[in-house]
């Protein structure tokens, strides 16, 4: 039988556990997380025509064009050793309207449409407190806080037993207000936007982080042989 393929979209401010649960949706159901981050380093350095056109464009210091992220996607899906994967991840794309409706049409075409966009909601106070004690294993990427998920020996990674425990420069109030700024004002028209396609699906954020995957995997078609 073959496998139920999935893409999903993860919405929501800095900190409201995005990557959280999609290491949880990689973990559990075999899907690929994508991040646009990580796939214009891999380009940049991959020797391919689409390769050199990131890597001139970020040479000069430019902003690297919707058409160029849709593309990498594009190569992303096509790649034959995706064709085992149930499925990708987007998190952190699209942030506009326009890379929204860029991506359903790549999706669309490929077909394979879109299963959900899923909101992680969040008040914004709680998330300055989340986001100010947070700090990650630089090893295996494993997250913790300093109140609600201290490590259980104080410097050392609880998955990996690496001392190398990092906290992003931007992680505190001031930045992340700033950040919650530019999300409110560029991304969280996509709520509306996925809504209005019938495909929002909005969760507590606040919620135990089992209960909110419990919620997500409720939100998606079952995979083959659950």
């Amino acid at each position: 039988m073959a496998r139920t393929v999935t893409d999903i979209i993860l919405l929501g401010p800095p900190g409201a556990g995005k990557g959280t649960q999609a290491h949880r949706l990689v973990e559990e159901r075999g899907m690929v997380q994508l991040s646009t981050g990580d796939m214009l380093r891999a380009a940049r350095s991959s020797g391919t025509e689409m390769g050199r056109r990131v890597a001139e464009v970020m040479d000069k210091g430019h902003l690297v064009t919707d058409d160029i992220v849709i593309g990498l996607i594009a190569e992303k899906l096509a790649d034959p050793d995706a064709a085992g994967h149930a499925g990708f991840i987007f998190d952190g794309f699209p942030r506009t309207l326009a890379q929204a409706d860029a991506l359903g049409d790549l999706l669309e075409r490929m077909g394979r449409p879109l299963a959900a966009a899923i909101e992680l909601a969040v008040e914004d106070e709680v998330l300055v407190d989340r986001v100010s004690g947070r700090f990650t294993c630089g090893n295996c990427g494993e997250v913790y806080h300093d109140v609600t998920r201290p490590t259980r020996k104080p410097g050392v990674c609880d998955a990996c037993g690496s001392t190398d425990l990092r906290r992003r420069a931007d992680d505190n109030a001031d930045s992340l207000r700033q950040r919650l700024m530019e999300y409110y004002k560029k991304t969280s028209p996509l709520t509306g936007y996925y809504h209005a396609k019938g495909l929002l699906v909005r969760l507590d954020g606040l919620a135990p982080i089992d209960r909110v995957a419990a919620a997500i995997a409720a939100a998606l078609p079952a995979p083959v042989g659950a």
